[in-house]
């Protein structure tokens, strides 16, 4: 996973678009935590729109 921020941003939208329905499955997938990526991402006021899927 990208350590930069923004780069990070762009990456898990383009996954959460292409290969998953919800930002849980995306995490699940990857073993990630989700609540240390939305935490990590809000440190750039992205946050998670669920009816988006994505970070914005």
């Amino acid at each position: 996973m990208p350590e930069d921020p923004v780069m990070l941003m762009s990456m898990i939208n383009t996954q959460l678009r292409d290969r998953f329905p919800t930002l849980e499955r995306y995490c699940k997938a990857n073993d990630v935590d989700q609540e240390e990526l939305k935490e990590k991402l809000a440190k750039i006021d992205y946050h998670y729109d669920p009816e988006m899927n994505q970070f914005r």
